[in-house]
Formats: C-alpha cells, sequence, structure tokens
C-alpha cells in the first residue's frame, strides 16, 4: 500500500501523462538560467521563490512571514506542444476548475435557471473548497517537481498539492448538480451521469497535464468530495430551509466565517489559499445572507415547495438565450462595481485603522487587513448577487 502511494506521488507518472499528451520541456530550459539556483525548482515546497517566515499572524510585519523584499519569481518554463488537441482541451478544462467559471456559472445559474439549486452548489461549493483550501495547508504535500514536470500555470505554484481543490469543486459542483435535479427536472439521469462524469474527469485530468498536482493529489481531492457528499446528502434538505431561519441567523453566517478565516492554518511562506479561501466562505456567507434578507423581507416568491418538481426542460429559444444573456450582463456589470466599491472603501478604512501606506500591495497580505476587506467584499457581492440584481431584473422588467 504504502509503494503504491509512493507511486501515485511521484513526479515523474505526472511528467510520462504529459509526454503521452505532447507536452515536452524545450530541449535548452534550465530552470539555472531563468534566475533559479541549481535544482531550487525541485527542492523547493510547495514551489519557489519564497522567504522562510519570520513572525506569525498579524504582527508588525507582513502575514506568514512574507518579507518585504521581493520574492523571486518562479522561472518561466519554456515547453513544447506536439499536441494541440490534447493542449487546447485540458487547458480548457482547467479553466472550468478555476474561480473565474464558478463565480460566473453560480450567479447564471441563480439568475437564470433555479435561485434554489444555486443555493445547493453555492454552499456545498464553499464547504468542500474550505476543507481542500485547509488540508492543503495542514499536510504541506508539495507539488510535483519541475523538472521532469512542465508546470503551465504560475499563480498557485506557492500553493502545496495535496488535495486538488480544482479536482474537488469540479467533482461537488457536478454531483452536486446531478443529484439535485434528477427529481426536480425529466431528463434520462444516465446523460446527466455522464455528463457529470465527463466534466469531473477532464477537470481532474487537466491539473496533471498543466503539471499542478501529482495522481495521488487529484484521487485525493475527488475521494475527499465523495465522502463529503455522502455524509452532507441527508442534510441538504435542510439547506433549503436556511432562509427561514432564526432572525439571528445571518449573525452566525456571518461570525463563523470570518472567524474560520481568521484563524486559517499559518504557514511558513505566503500563499493565495488564505486570500482564497477568505473570497470562497465570503460569497457563501453573503449568499446565504441573501437568501435570508429575500425571505425575512419577502422579497422573492416562494415556491409551495422547498425544490418542487418540474415535468420537463423548457426548450432553449433565441428570446430565452438573449434575456439570460441580458440579465447576466446586468448582473455582472452590478457585481463588478459593488465589489470595486466595497474593496476600495474597506481598505480605505483599514490602511487608516492600521496606518499603512495607501496602495501598499505588500500590506494587503498581512492578515488583519487581508481577511477583513476580502471578507467585507465579497459577502457584499454574494448579498448583491442573490437579493439586489433580482430586484434590479424586476425593475428592468427581465424577469
Amino acid at each position: 500500500m504504502a509503494e503504491l502511494l509512493r507511486s501515485l506521488k511521484d513526479s515523474q507518472l505526472v511528467a510520462r501523462f504529459q509526454r503521452r499528451c505532447g507536452l515536452f520541456p524545450a530541449p535548452d530550459d534550465d530552470p539555472r538560467e531563468n534566475g533559479a539556483g541549481p535544482g531550487e525548482g525541485a527542492a523547493r515546497a510547495p514551489g519557489v521563490g519564497h522567504h522562510p517566515a519570520v513572525n506569525g499572524k498579524g504582527g508588525g510585519g507582513p502575514a506568514n512571514g512574507l518579507l518585504r523584499a521581493a520574492a523571486p519569481q518562479a522561472y518561466v518554463q519554456k515547453y513544447i506542444v506536439k499536441n494541440y488537441f490534447y493542449y487546447y482541451l485540458f487547458r480548457f478544462s482547467a479553466a472550468l476548475g478555476q474561480e473565474v467559471f464558478y463565480i460566473t456559472f453560480l450567479p447564471f445559474t441563480h439568475w437564470n435557471i433555479d435561485p434554489y439549486l444555486s443555493r445547493r452548489l453555492v454552499i456545498i461549493w464553499v464547504l468542500v473548497m474550505y476543507i481542500g483550501q485547509v488540508a492543503k495547508d495542514i499536510l504541506k504535500w508539495p507539488r510535483p517537481f519541475s523538472p521532469p514536470v512542465v508546470k503551465l500555470e504560475k499563480r498557485v505554484i506557492a500553493e502545496y498539492g495535496m488535495p486538488s481543490t480544482h479536482a474537488m469543486a469540479a467533482t461537488a459542483i457536478s454531483f452536486t448538480l446531478l443529484l439535485s435535479t434528477m427529481d426536480r427536472y425529466q431528463y434520462p439521469f444516465a446523460l446527466g451521469l455522464v455528463m457529470a462524469v465527463t466534466f469531473s474527469t477532464l477537470v481532474s485530468l487537466s491539473r496533471l497535464y498543466t503539471g499542478m498536482h501529482t495522481v495521488l493529489d487529484v484521487l485525493g481531492g475527488i475521494l475527499i468530495t465523495a465522502v463529503l457528499i455522502v455524509l452532507t446528502y441527508p442534510a441538504w434538505t435542510l439547506i433549503d430551509r436556511l432562509d427561514s431561519a432564526s432572525p439571528l441567523f445571518p449573525v452566525c453566517a456571518i461570525v463563523v466565517p470570518f472567524f474560520l478565516c481568521y484563524n486559517y492554518p499559518v504557514s511558513e511562506y505566503y500563499s493565495p489559499t488564505r486570500a482564497d479561501t477568505t473570497t470562497i466562505l465570503a460569497a457563501g456567507a453573503g449568499v446565504t445572507i441573501g437568501f435570508w434578507i429575500n425571505h425575512f423581507f419577502q422579497l422573492m416568491a416562494e415556491p409551495t415547495e422547498a425544490l418542487p418538481v418540474i415535468q420537463h426542460i423548457p426548450p432553449l429559444t433565441a428570446g430565452m438565450l438573449v434575456l439570460g444573456l441580458t440579465k447576466f450582463m446586468v448582473g455582472i456589470v452590478l457585481i463588478l462595481l459593488v465589489r470595486q466599491v466595497v474593496q476600495n472603501l474597506s481598505l480605505q478604512v483599514l490602511y487608516s485603522w492600521f496606518k499603512v501606506v495607501t496602495r501598499n500591495k505588500e500590506a494587503r497580505r498581512r492578515l488583519e487587513i487581508e481577511v477583513p476587506y476580502k471578507f467585507v467584499t465579497y459577502t457584499s457581492v454574494g448579498i448583491c448577487a442573490t437579493t439586489v440584481v433580482p430586484m434590479l431584473h424586476r425593475f428592468l422588467g427581465l424577469l
């Protein structure tokens, strides 16, 4: 068993998958010629370009021991593509697992398809992503070493590898969607199952192709998500009744996620995991509060059941497509506006409170600044998406 785990964790297995798919390192690509020392691509975990920690959470210096001196960046790796079908397939599949996809897909689902279904998706996505992000910084397993692996992404190179949150999110979204719609909409279950498996498989394989995860990282992410779905499935009906909870519920929906963000595991190196986790938890809190506001102030028509059955999926017409895209564009513009305004205001308040030089990007990474400004910003975004945007749609006659 131990030997099997070691083989699944081996970077050579990822490299062989890349070669089979036509992705090769350039013959003259040498990390030492691009600013990295001998063996740095393989010796440092989780990536390159980090300084050792010098203090704990908050404190006088930047959070998680980030030094004020600029950290060296991971070198831009040169590579050769011999099979462009796999290249574009897996780069596109990787994009389906990025935050950009979820912050467009989930609001689109809410505004155009089914708000009650979107609430389930958001809450399960938040739960799965939080557990995955925390597990990374507790386990501290490195990503695949380069060489031999070709790494196609740079932003998350500073994060640890186990488990793959891309694989977790893709599995959670696709199978939550399947399980939540099979008794609500009339469609062939086999078709839904094939689509769920295809989506999660493509995103998972893309993490190997891009060199961001080992096979064990991906399988671990899928297994953790499967266990979470099985354990939480009996309680999914409770999610449908969150909007009718106690008047104190919004307080809990804010305090608990903020506490979890502020007490996120301390890493030896700065990585974007805490910021990403804060964004995810805050958005989930905002969506939950937004549904409670809709119910409490009767801003949204209540269905006769939590998830009433709809016999047939209505056919897609040109008019429906135009209306859906219009609602989506109106909503996204408003969300981006709210995000920018709230972010600027919250940063100005925090900079003034902690006497930080304005526009000091490094200061944004300090615990006492990063967590509050991101939490306030994306909680506002979640509330706006579920409460303000539908009101605007109604005002403009789009509902």
